[in-house]
């Protein structure tokens, strides 16, 4: 029993945490984010078998999400009219064969070529699409998309799935299946062979494999995930529309995967909650909200490459040999004039958003953390542009210590031969 605890321990965790968020955040808009959440943690996955497992860089992932939903909503309106006794949790199942099929006819090209030509094709693609979505209107139904009633449906023990807490369990039963499933892919010697081909294609062929064909069949599972993503995102909207398989679309699962941290299977699930937390939230506080996704985008990019699964996974060995110590001190030190130089570039954005958009409506005068400030004058821009530099000075002055703590670490890690 301790056993089976110590291996299946995260996986029921997991479960039990996906059961019991609902009795702890009961409110109609928890319940919708927490489905969104879900549904993003399935499409970001299916995006990493992609970058992460197998190293190709697509721009337009959106596509098998987007096509996949419009073919489960069309599936829904069609299961309504002819009165086929199909309950709408199978929907998902026509989702991600969709997907898969895209997968397997697109990837059959794109997949013939690698890197920067691989990137090229799928972006191309993605327009085609896109492009494609405001021509076929009986199908994409234009500017309006299409929409269904979920409720209407096949009931299985009574259940209606007009209440959302009802959507959230269905989203949260697909999202465990296809998290579990995906992880147990990357534990197949198809996996690990996904993970040779992203190293080094050359020795992968050297040693009898074709490259070409282990990325079409990572391509092609990749987009039966991805289109199971957009099935639940369909059920749990009851509409789609040309924005599900635009560019921005794929823009949001790059920029989850990426945050979250390419290569770690647990990075585009905390990418994943991590920008639809910030999207529902911020969106609601600020007209500036995406600006703040593109910086996080270059910041992570520029001293994070891991992400933040990464920068976790760096500190595994560290609390194992309970050292963490010896960082805490200096990370703290650090962290609070960093918190004051991102306050004071937080202020300028602000400040800059409101003269650019709203100064021609609302005048200069709006309220800035709370205090009133006139972004016409001189006076708050100065203050925050000190604030941003006195910040990163002193956070900079005091870097070397944190240096200095993880070389106290690496040190010790090696005395004790952990490292």
């Amino acid at each position: 029993m301790s056993d089976a605890l110590r291996r299946h321990g995260v996986w029921i965790g997991f479960a039990l945490l996906l059961a019991v968020l609902p009795r702890v955040f009961t409110s109609g808009t928890s319940l919708t984010m927490m489905s969104l959440m879900g549904i993003m943690m399935v499409f970001a996955l299916s995006y990493n078998m992609l970058l992460g497992q197998t190293g190709m860089l697509s721009f337009g992932h959106a596509v098998y999400y987007g096509l996949a939903g419009f073919i489960a909503i069309h599936a829904m309106r069609t299961f309504v009219a002819d009165k086929l006794p199909i309950p709408l949790p199978l929907v998902p199942i026509v989702g991600g064969l969709a997907g898969l099929a895209f997968g397997v006819v697109f990837g059959s090209v794109s997949t013939r070529r690698a890197g920067t030509a691989f990137a090229m094709i799928s972006l191309g693609l993605a327009e085609l699409v896109a492009a494609s979505s405001l021509v076929l209107r009986s199908f994409f139904g234009g500017e309006e998309g299409i929409t269904a009633d979920r409720s209407k449906l096949f009931r299985v023990f009574d259940l209606s799935f007009g209440p959302q807490v009802q959507v959230y369990y269905l989203i949260a039963v697909w999202t465990f299946v296809c998290v579990l499933a995906m992880y147990a892919i990357t534990r197949t010697p198809f996996g690990r062979m996904c993970n040779a081909v992203r190293e080094n294609p050359e020795r992968a062929e050297f040693v009898g494999y074709s490259t070409q064909t282990v990325r079409w069949i990572s391509f092609s599972l990749a987009g039966l995930f991805a289109g199971v993503a957009g099935a639940l995102a369909a059920i749990s909207f009851e509409i789609m529309n040309a924005l599900s398989v635009s560019a921005g679309q794929s823009g949001v699962v790059l920029l989850m995967t990426y945050i979250g941290g390419v290569g770690h299977f647990m990075g585009p699930i905390i990418g994943a909650v991590l920008i639809t937390a910030l999207q529902i939230s911020l969106s609601d506080i600020t007209g500036a909200w995406m600006l703040y996704f593109g910086l996080m985008f270059i910041l992570v990019v520029m001293f994070v490459p891991g992400g933040i699964a990464g920068w976790i996974m760096l500190h595994e060995p560290v609390v194992k040999a309970g050292l963490t110590g010896l960082l805490a001190v200096p990370y703290l030190t650090v962290a609070v004039p960093m918190a004051a130089s991102a306050l004071g570039l937080v202020g300028l954005v602000e400040l800059s958003h409101h003269m650019l958009v709203k100064a021609a409506t609302e005048g200069g005068k709006f309220r800035l953390f709370g205090v009133a400030v006139d972004g016409s004058s001189l006076v708050p821009w100065l203050v925050m542009v000190a604030i941003a530099a006195a910040g990163f000075l002193v956070a900079r002055a005091l870097w070397p210590r944190v240096t200095h703590a993880w070389g106290q670490v690496h040190d010790e890690l090696k005395r004790r031969g952990l490292r």
